[in-house]
């Protein structure tokens, strides 16, 4: 039974997933274009981070971040490789997605990268109704990365 709830980033049996993650984003990504938030930064009240688990297993991450009361950004989306393929990604997203909009978000917008390693990102992204944007927030232009926008 798949489960996902809130929890706080900082649990030590999730350091694990956040290793991997750090581990994914660092493979073929330049430094400068890696805008990861590490688990403090991911504990903060602006921050709603969310647990995928698998009974009792921890098998991804999801969290949004609210940029402005209506305007939310996608952060630190992962599912253990060796569980790809299953739609898992899809039902994190389809939950932050919910929990965004419950919170009173009426826009998400995300940063990825433009990579081979992030092209099922990128899929799953413009397949659940996100559209390229420009940058956002505090990012610029770069190579490195994709901005993509929905409203919820």
């Amino acid at each position: 039974m798949i489960t996902i709830t809130a929890q706080s980033p900082l649990q030590p049996d999730l350091a694990e997933l956040h290793a991997r993650h750090h581990h994914a984003m660092h493979v073929d990504t330049p430094p400068e274009s890696i805008h990861m938030m590490p688990p403090d930064a991911l504990a903060t009240p602006e921050v709603a981070f969310f647990v995928m688990q698998e009974g009792a297993a921890v098998i991804g991450m999801g969290a949004y971040k609210r940029l402005t009361p209506e305007h939310g950004e996608i952060k630190s989306m992962h599912v253990l490789a060796e569980l790809r393929g299953r739609g898992l990604a899809r039902q994190m997203l389809d939950h932050l997605i919910a929990q965004a909009r419950a919170d009173g978000i009426t826009r998400l917008s995300l940063e990825t990268g433009t990579q081979p390693s992030f092209e099922a990102a990128r899929i799953l992204y413009l397949r659940a109704g996100f559209q390229e944007c420009p940058p956002f927030g505090s990012y610029h232009e770069d190579p490195n990365s994709v901005f993509l926008t929905r409203a919820i």
